[in-house]
């Protein structure tokens, strides 16, 4: 538990003890004490994991009351309604993303050295030599370059706030970079939110951070509704984080 992001980590724990029955459907989970103690993490990190297990649809948290194992859904449309869940899941980190990047996109524009272009074109090089490749170093690349422009933001509160929510985040893209089909390639958006923060237009720098994360965001849609009309055999394309 203690390589790598914790949170993962425990949520592919609890999967793997769900997955094998150790608590049966509708049986109650222990408590977040019980399971950090055992585990070996904070409480904190539980609680995490458990939310996106719920997310999910593997666990049921009733509040007063404590976590359950959920009952295994009916094998018609199992497929569907477990994208749905993994697309509600993403919508949710793309709209923390946005309110996060627009503004660091924003501060950095104002704030950033010559000396620090060079290093946003290396980790852009790196994502680029990434892709296609592994998703996990390919999401890597690509949040290293990410977590840059908000570091060059200058403000510690909203490097913070990027830096809790980077585990969730890099797992739900890992999640899509895998799993779904047909992304292009939005290398482009990347070079202009670049080009915007080296000539310091914070105008420039909106819009192409604006552009590749809605271009994401159309996917998941404002509402279910966007989903129960897809086809069982068709996937909409996205854009690659």
């Amino acid at each position: 538990m203690r390589h790598g992001p914790v949170v993962p980590r425990i949520e592919s724990a609890l999967r793997a003890m769900l997955a094998e029955g150790r608590w049966r459907p509708g049986e109650r989970l222990p408590n977040e004490v019980a399971l950090a103690a055992e585990l070996g993490v904070g409480r904190s990190s539980v609680r995490e994991a458990v939310r996106l297990l719920a997310h999910d649809g593997l666990v049921e948290v009733r509040h007063g009351s404590g976590t359950y194992a959920a009952r295994p859904p009916a094998p018609a449309g199992d497929g569907d309604m477990r994208r749905l869940l993994r697309r509600a899941r993403l919508r949710e980190v793309y709209e923390v993303r946005r309110a996060l990047e627009v503004e660091a996109a924003r501060l950095a524009a104002g704030r950033i050295r010559p000396e620090d272009i060079g290093r946003l074109r290396d980790h852009l090089a790196l994502r680029e030599e990434r892709a296609g490749g592994d998703p996990s170093a390919f999401v890597d690349a690509d949040l290293a370059f990410h977590r840059t422009v908000v570091e060059l933001s200058g403000n510690a509160v909203l490097l913070g706030l990027f830096a809790s929510v980077l585990p969730v985040l890099r797992e739900a893209l890992v999640e899509m970079v895998s799993h779904e089909p047909a992304l292009p390639d939005v290398s482009c958006a990347h070079a202009e939110l670049l080009d915007g923060l080296a000539r310091g237009d914070a105008d420039a720098a909106i819009a192409a951070t604006v552009s590749h994360l809605e271009a994401v965001m159309e996917l998941f849609g404002s509402d279910t509704r966007a989903y129960e009309t897809e086809s069982d055999t068709s996937e909409k394309e996205v854009a690659a984080p």
